[in-house]
């Protein structure tokens, strides 16, 4: 495997996603009105920075069974996803989402079990990339510790946690990560906090860069080091679906940062890149390629910051051209 710019490990789904005129309720039949299939989970991250023309390498583990191929072929014959690092394993089902979105949001319905092989399993030795990029939680993460070592700028996220007891013992996993990137729920749940400004104070006790994703209500990111606190607002746009869009949300933070621009551009963009991605259905296909960020930029001309993007690291800009201003991700 060749030197890439990020690697991504965790959970890959299948998703399908339904739009609904209303909530579904027992005894009634509603008809979708739209529907999606696209790789989710991590596959987003992974989806998302590779439309902005970061070399991504995904660690997985996929069944070997139809929606496992499906989800292979459509990440490396149509998104160019490096997948060196994942397995494909007789005997487990690719986990499966179904996705209902509704009223500006989504509720989900998974099936699946925990895939047989940990990212420590699958990553034995640090990638040879500028960054790395993991959903931490209840199992071990050792390849983080090992890649932050090995000078990779370290990402984390947090997932859904189906017990809703949010053990605060996961955020002990930060200790090995430059940057944490969690959503507000996610965050104060965690935390046990009240707002997400009082997350984001808390979470920088424990990571040396916090980044805090709420949905129509914009980002916060709080440097630790610096002490520079960061508030902006989310892009007003006609959502349809919210499926992926902290993750979408994160990878465009992750190749701002690979583009050495400062945070408040970072979250900026990284605001951009989910508002684009919730105005259409999907997780990993909602990610917005250059193409759709020029169409963003030729309908808001007084975007020169993005109009500034696209020239330098669009399609024909020269690949890894800028690089993080250290190992922190500041």
């Amino acid at each position: 495997m060749s030197e890439l710019d990020v690697v991504v490990s965790g959970l890959v789904f299948h998703d399908l996603v339904l739009g609904l005129p209303t909530a579904p309720r027992p005894g009634t039949e509603v008809w979708a009105t739209d529907s999606a299939e696209s790789p989710g989970g991590i596959a987003n991250f992974a989806v998302a920075l590779a439309r902005l023309g970061l070399r991504t390498g995904l660690a997985a583990v996929f069944g070997a069974d139809d929606l496992g191929d499906r989800v292979r072929d459509r990440l490396t014959h149509h998104e160019g996803v490096d997948l060196t690092l994942s397995r494909r394993l007789d005997g487990w089902q690719t986990p499966l989402t179904v996705a209902l979105a509704y009223d500006n949001d989504r509720a989900l319905v998974t099936r699946g079990t925990p895939p047989p092989l940990s990212a420590d399993e699958l990553i034995t030795t640090p990638p040879a990339a500028r960054a790395v990029a993991a959903h931490i939680g209840p199992w071990p993460n050792e390849w983080l510790a090992k890649s932050k070592a090995a000078g990779s700028v370290v990402f984390a996220d947090v997932g859904w946690d189906p017990s809703e007891r949010w053990d605060p013992q996961v955020l002990d996993q930060l200790q090995h990560c430059d940057v944490f990137l969690p959503n507000a729920g996610e965050a104060m749940s965690y935390t046990r906090t009240d707002t997400p400004d009082q997350a984001l104070t808390k979470l920088a006790e424990k990571v040396p860069l916090v980044v805090v994703s709420n949905g129509d209500q914009g980002a916060l990111a709080l440097d630790a080091g610096t002490g520079e606190r960061i508030a902006v607002p989310a892009h007003q746009v006609p959502a349809v679906d919210s499926t992926g869009a902290g993750d979408v949300f994160a990878a465009g933070f992750i190749a701002a940062t690979l583009w050495g621009l400062p945070l408040a551009e970072r979250v900026r963009f990284g605001a951009l890149t989910a508002a684009i991605s919730v105005t259409r259905y999907g997780g990993a296909d909602a990610a917005p390629t250059w193409a759709d960020l020029a169409a963003w930029q030729h309908d808001h001309p007084e975007d020169q910051s993005l109009a500034a993007l696209v020239a330098d690291h669009g399609p024909g800009a020269p690949i890894g051209s800028a690089t993080p201003r250290d190992q922190s991700g500041r």
